[in-house]
């Protein structure tokens, strides 16, 4: 049998007979029915320990073919064993481990998906510019294209490559987020200079659309985070407002300090967002119904990710045709 290969129990064996020998000859030496039954008794326990080691010998063969059926990824058994003994802390304990292995194998097939997701979007991104780009490169080498033409075509191209160089970096950034990667700083923010630097590469947006800016909160309100990231994911929510509001519309930020967090308000008295978006406004590469036909549907999806890694977290409240209101809190640092 497989266990006469185990070299402790061949040893154990030669042991336990060695000395049932001796015990066996010094008995019989004193009084034959003396060595009788330590002979009996001597064998009686050589054969419960055979047959104990056997019992233990075809239930570590189960524990293996368990295991090898969990590394096939099969993962719904149980050998839970609520007795006493080694074998059985070892099984609860293996249990323990498959349970682990099986939430693993779920969240990587989910980030598989996701990954397989994000990729197929991806590409979808990249090909309506791509192809615009090649139609108008083409153009561009046609000898007979008059200038004013030329010179659009040319300024067309520049615009599909910096939406290009955008969406990529802007893809680079998530995946760094996402990874763990990056390591944001703990600066101690004011939410005014916070708010005024946000706010410098849209005032042309905002002058050419007539949107009345109005800005309002307490100037010594702070938080810790990340001032540059955090300014991008502002920027990002500002940008959605201003995208969705029309001329002479309003954006109005406020925002405020208490002992449990900084909250800052952003609102627009814009189109609005529909009431079946409002859930998946966050989701990467998604488009609402009211979106822009530029939209890529990734700067929230960014600012979303950026305040959720700082101890902060972004609500949005809307209706349509009165607007949008997007309240950002940032809680404080329990010490």
């Amino acid at each position: 049998m497989n266990f006469f290969r185990n070299r402790e129990f061949r040893n154990m064996l030669i042991n336990m007979s060695l000395v049932s020998a001796v015990g066996i000859a010094v008995s019989f030496v004193y009084d034959p029915t003396a060595g009788i039954l330590m002979l009996i008794t001597s064998t009686l326990l050589i054969i419960m320990s055979f047959f104990f080691t056997h019992k233990r010998y075809r239930d570590i063969k189960k524990l293996s073919g368990y295991l090898r059926r969990i590394y096939g990824g099969e993962y719904s058994l149980d050998i839970r064993d609520n007795t006493e003994g080694e074998l059985s802390i070892l099984k609860n304990e293996i249990y323990k481990v498959t349970l682990i292995l099986s939430k693993q194998a779920e969240l990587l097939e989910a980030e598989k998906e996701q990954l397989a997701g994000s990729l197929s979007d991806i590409s979808h991104q990249l090909k309506t510019p791509l192809t615009s780009m090649m139609v108008m490169a083409d153009l561009l080498s046609r000898s007979d294209l008059k200038p004013e033409k030329r010179s659009e075509f040319t300024k067309n191209l520049e615009q599909q490559l910096e939406r290009m160089e955008w969406l990529l970096t802007s893809l680079l950034k998530l995946s760094k987020i996402d990874a763990g990667t990056v390591e944001f700083k703990k600066d101690d923010i004011k939410v005014g200079r916070l708010i005024q630097q946000a706010l410098k590469p849209l005032l042309i947006p905002l002058e050419l659309k007539s949107i009345e800016l109005r800005v309002k909160g307490d100037e010594e309100a702070t938080f810790t985070g990340d001032f540059n990231w955090i300014t991008e994911a502002i920027i990002n929510v500002m940008k959605n407002c201003i995208e969705h509001t029309g001329s002479g519309g309003t954006l109005l930020i406020h925002y405020k300090e208490n002992p449990l967090y900084t909250e800052i308000a952003i609102s627009d008295n814009g189109s609005g967002i529909d009431k079946e978006d409002l859930p998946y406004i966050f989701k990467r590469f998604y488009k609402g119904k009211n979106a822009n036909e530029d939209s890529v549907g990734i700067g929230l999806a960014m600012a979303n990710s950026i305040i959720t890694s700082q101890n902060g977290d972004i609500a949005v409240s809307s209706k349509i045709n009165e607007g949008t209101r997007f309240v950002i809190k940032f809680y404080k640092q329990v010490t």
